[in-house]
């Protein structure tokens, strides 16, 4: 679902603008793609950081520019809290996008209350959908992972008509016994050598 975000023309560009723009509560912003000419906008960094809040992955822009956009790239300050700076690429709803998606898990795993540790070995997959099934995350269902099993880019819940561009065999998440554990269960599984104590063997060796 996308949601809209006011956005203004701006007509100086370059770091020390930006910086200015900064200053003045603002996000600089560029919109580019489908053969039209680069625009530079900005947005209140509220409303900026709210659509990044909320997930939203498409957005309407309203004011200096009406159109559906994807955000394609987000800059981040050094702390990783304040945006810097935002591209957006022109979309229709119906056209194919490709995407960078999180992988979440969902539901209890049975393998997990037997003693298992579940490791999400894949945290985030590449996802081709329309621009308007883009989700805010992708669900890898535990309920049935037992120890020793996994879960595979194939047995993801995607959105109708989605794919991910990935290998379809590779492990997203695992189900295994600590280290300790599984080496005390080799162990129990060996089967005892057939033969002499070693106490015999010593005196047999004495005797000889």
């Amino acid at each position: 679902m996308s949601e809209s975000l006011e956005v203004v023309a701006r007509t100086a560009v370059g770091s020390h603008a930006c910086r200015r723009l900064r200053r003045q509560g603002l996000v600089p912003l560029v919109l580019y793609g489908h053969g039209e000419k680069c625009v530079d906008l900005a947005a209140h960094r509220e409303a900026v950081e709210a659509v990044i809040r909320h997930g939203s992955r498409v957005v309407e822009l309203q004011g200096a520019v009406k159109t559906s956009a994807l955000l394609r790239d987000l800059q981040w300050d050094t702390f990783g809290t304040e945006p810097l700076h935002v591209d957006l690429i022109r979309v229709s709803a119906s056209e194919r996008v490709k995407v960078r998606v999180p992988v979440d898990l969902r539901g209890e795993c049975p393998g997990q209350r037997e003693g298992g540790v579940v490791t999400l070995l894949l945290h985030e997959v590449d996802l081709e959908c329309t621009a308007d099934a883009i989700p805010e995350r992708i669900h890898a269902q535990v309920s049935r992972l037992m120890i020793g099993g996994v879960i595979k880019v194939q047995d993801l819940e995607l959105p109708k008509g989605a794919r991910v561009l990935a290998d379809q065999e590779e492990t997203v998440v695992s189900c295994n016994l600590p280290t300790h554990k599984a080496e005390e269960a080799v162990a129990a599984a060996e089967p005892e050598l057939i033969g002499r104590k070693p106490a015999e063997e010593g005196t047999a060796a004495e005797g000889e």
